[in-house]
């Protein structure tokens, strides 16, 4: 299941017309009628592996709403049981509606009513180009991450197993004009001239050919810059963007792997089968570590030691392929001499924060990532640490100099009595 706009690369910008075959996708155009009428399809917002996902306009409630063809019933299930559970939809989990199947020339399918969300993560993080967001918004998605995996963990008994940036959506679009509902766009009640998808396969071709252009058009403007001694862009303002979110896509298909980042997650479990990256692990979205699932197994595992300190030597020789990377001692084999840059360093050094912060920020971040799983804190543990309930500490900074202010201001008061 995937609830994320942008769930291809973006050299994957469509799923191929050849998707669309016997037991394939469902072709959609715009203005198709589903569930008797009640739902009008807007719009594609995305595909996955499973199903396209089509913005729709629900003609009962007047909202709109996101439409995924699904083929399996226990999704539907659980999806349900996680509705059925959230009756003030305050649980920062994706949210269904509604649930029917529809007919189509390719065959039966089961069809999902979700709640419109906006951007991924993902998209924030490009939006902001890579430059990182304030610590007080960062605080904010953490806390409707953690609430939404707390609900998940404790009240369901349920893993995400594929928590990423594609997997968190905001409430709403980075972009008021690209939200349906804040945009006060007029629904479209008829299906306009035109077939797959609401346009004919010359214009998919076409579309691909001008994403193509300005690919090539960007980078020649890039390399020009270059030429140039032009400077950085600059980090785009967020100000204005709600950054409240929801976890969404939960994976219930057992043994799939969907992305490199997976695949190297899942190499690490295979090598250490007691250091299992499940949800907790999984919730640290910084760059830097994202950049480590990318690296070969024995550059990943060193610079995991490098930022959380040597592995016990317990965990690191007890894993199946073990011997493979560690010696009897628990040091890597091929890299004898690592440079051991604890993360309150890194965050002061490469990502220039005060010394405050990088500590505060490295105290709720550590225990996450500890090697050892039954030392992690829990979803819950994580949602009453000092760091989520704190301002900034320019905030703090600013109340304890009040204060100090105002004991001054005391001490120099004289009392006046008169005759």
């Amino acid at each position: 299941m995937s609830c994320s706009s942008s769930s291809g690369s973006e050299s994957e910008d469509d799923e191929g017309i050849d998707s669309y075959r016997k037991g394939g996708y469902h072709a959609v155009r715009v203005g198709d009628q589903f569930a008797g009428g009640r739902y009008i399809a807007q719009g594609k917002l995305g595909w996955g592996q499973f199903s396209t996902v089509w913005l729709a306009y629900d003609t009962q409630s007047s909202k709109s709403a996101s439409q995924f063809a699904q083929a399996a019933l226990h999704e539907i299930e659980v999806l349900s049981s996680i509705a059925n559970g959230d009756p003030s939809n305050s649980k920062c989990v994706v949210r269904l509606i509604d649930h029917f199947k529809h007919a189509g020339p390719n065959g039966h399918h089961h069809c999902m009513v979700l709640e419109f969300l906006g951007d991924s993560l993902l998209r924030l993080i490009r939006h902001s180009r890579y430059k990182g967001l304030e610590l007080n918004k960062v605080r904010e998605i953490c806390k409707c991450i953690l609430i939404g995996l707390d609900y998940l963990h404790r009240e369901l008994c349920l893993i995400h197993n594929d928590l990423k940036p594609e997997n968190i959506l905001l409430y709403s679009t980075i972009d008021p004009a690209k939200d349906p509902i804040r945009s006060g766009l007029t629904p479209i009640l008829q299906r306009p001239e035109g077939s797959l998808n609401g346009g004919s396969t010359m214009n998919i071709i076409e579309k691909k050919l001008k994403r193509r252009a300005k690919r090539a058009v960007a980078k020649i403007s890039e390399r020009r810059a270059s030429m140039g001694g032009a400077t950085e862009k600059p980090k785009k303002c967020l100000d204005g963007v709600d950054v409240r979110c929801k976890v969404v896509d939960l994976e219930m298909h057992a043994g799939l792997i969907s992305s490199l980042q997976k695949k190297f997650k899942r190499g690490s479990i295979e090598l250490l089968k007691s250091f299992c990256g499940l949800d907790i692990p999984s919730l640290l979205i910084c760059g830097h570590l994202l950049a480590l699932l990318l690296s070969l197994l024995q550059d990943h595992l060193a610079l995991m030691m490098e930022l959380l300190g040597k592995m016990p030597r317990k965990i690191a020789v007890g894993g199946a392929r073990s011997k493979d990377f560690f010696d009897r001692y628990g040091d890597l084999k091929r890299i004898r001499r690592l440079k051991f840059w604890p993360l309150d360093r890194l965050l002061v050094d490469k990502y220039k924060f005060s010394e405050n912060e990088a500590r505060e920020f490295a105290e709720f971040l550590c225990p996450l990532l500890d090697f050892i799983p039954e030392k992690r804190p829990t979803a819950q543990q994580c949602l009453q640490h000092p760091w989520l309930n704190l301002r900034t500490s320019a905030q703090i900074e600013m109340k304890k100099g009040d204060i100090e202010k105002l004991h001054v201001g005391m001490s120099n008061l004289q009392l006046k009595v008169g005759k």
